[in-house]
């Protein structure tokens, strides 16, 4: 009885914590998508969905016509072969279905896709530059007190330099710091060769093309780490490249953000 109690408990608290932890790093074996932080991932992961339902139906009925084919016209059950060469009705429904299908899905893909593209009026733009192999970033809107932008780079936490509870070749020695519920313009550029700024959680990857400037928005709505890594391969250390964006509150972030200004 007791241990019955506690299995209990254990899956009482597992329902009730579910809804607060959650995956902004990948995981070991992990398939599916990491936890939405903006409007964006959470529209993509809906269309995935969406999407999912036609093609368990489509993949469904496929299947059973092949293998209903297959029963029903072998060689022993039809000796002689028929010599039919088309169908006018088959024809028209398996040509009409299909595109009213993709219009179906092209409707809503089309209206995410205008919605990654659109940048509302931001109030932060952070510039993020790609490097062989690190990130630097740069705060446009506020100076510090040499007159300068504030900037820093980004670069990986070696191993055996990591903390317990830091995640391997995902830590950076400066994170990426943004405030909550707030419009920000990201600027995606590189100074040398391709690179690929991609955060998962956040529903981002933007190439970083040398001499091009990329943009891309950003608007967080829950507090957290999102790490993120170079998605081009850009050499030797494409993969010690990592990305971590934190959010905080819009107290914490004025806070940091006058901590630097101060520098």
């Amino acid at each position: 009885m007791k241990s019955l109690s506690l299995i209990f408990c254990f899956l009482l608290n597992s329902f009730y914590t579910c809804n607060v932890v959650y995956s902004d790093a990948p995981e070991n074996w992990q398939f599916g998508f990491q936890d939405p932080a903006t409007p964006i991932m959470e529209g993509i992961i809906n269309l995935h969905h969406d999407l999912m339902f036609f093609i368990c139906i489509i993949s469904t009925f496929v299947t059973w016509m092949l293998f209903r084919t297959l029963w029903y016209f072998n060689y022993k059950q039809n000796f002689v072969p028929s010599t039919l060469t088309h169908g006018t009705l088959i024809e028209m429904v398996w040509t009409i279905t299909p595109a009213f299908i993709l219009l179906v899905i092209a409707v809503p893909s089309f209206s995410l896709l205008y919605a990654m593209d659109e940048v509302i009026s931001p109030a932060i733009t952070i510039k993020t530059l790609g490097h062989q192999w690190y990130w630097s970033y740069e705060y446009s809107d506020y100076i510090n007190n040499e007159g300068d932008f504030i900037e820093f780079d980004s670069y990986m936490i070696p191993e055996e330099d990591l903390e317990l509870g830091q995640l391997r070749l995902l830590e950076v020695d400066n994170r990426m710091v943004v405030p909550l519920n707030t419009h920000i313009r990201v600027i995606v550029s590189a100074a040398d060769v391709l690179h690929s700024w991609a955060i998962p959680s956040l529903g981002i990857k933007c190439d970083a093309i040398p001499g091009r400037l990329n943009q891309t928005s950003l608007f967080i709505k829950r507090e957290g780490l999102y790490y993120g890594q170079c998605s081009e391969i850009c050499g030797i250390n494409h993969g010690f490249m990592p990305i971590v964006v934190e959010a905080v509150s819009l107290k914490n972030y004025i806070a940091w953000i006058s901590n630097k200004i101060n520098e």
